[in-house]
């Protein structure tokens, strides 16, 4: 992997799937050269979008990337983030505040809401993490 520079700018794709027994967050960091950084996450509480887009953000602050493009299929969240809904709600003003704050660290740093057709990476990785939750669930079941 090659070391970031400064004027290029990275991609950064989000995605989360939600089950039953626990939920899965995928996120693709593509460096400007296509190298990927993939991330899967298992989590056991039920997750959003807002998550994927925040655990994004902190992934390639961990890079040490300066800009960023974020990608999500979420349109009430890219909305959200551009300003272009208003957050109402006090978990995803939460969030927005979250996604913002995480985001000031970065010298250009935007969101593009995709197709999910588009984000199919991520979300292969989130639901790989929500099936390994759902297996881990299963096994715990049949111990007790």
């Amino acid at each position: 992997m090659v070391q970031p520079d400064e004027e290029e700018v990275w991609r950064v794709f989000a995605d989360v799937v939600s089950r039953l027994a626990g939920c899965g967050l995928g996120v693709v960091i593509i460096s400007p050269l296509g190298e990927k950084i993939k991330l899967a996450l298992r989590i056991d509480s039920r997750v959003t979008n807002n998550e994927a887009v925040l655990a994004g953000v902190r992934a390639a602050r961990e890079v040490g990337v300066s800009r960023i493009i974020l990608y999500s299929d979420s349109q009430l969240i890219t909305n959200h983030i551009k300003g272009v809904y208003e957050a109402k709600d006090d978990r995803m003003l939460k969030y927005l505040h979250l996604i913002k704050a995480q985001s000031e660290v970065f010298v250009d740093c935007s969101i593009e809401q995709i197709l999910w057709e588009e984000n199919s990476e991520a979300d292969v990785l989130a639901k790989m993490a929500a099936s390994l939750s759902e297996a881990n669930s299963r096994e715990l079941l049949h111990v007790s």
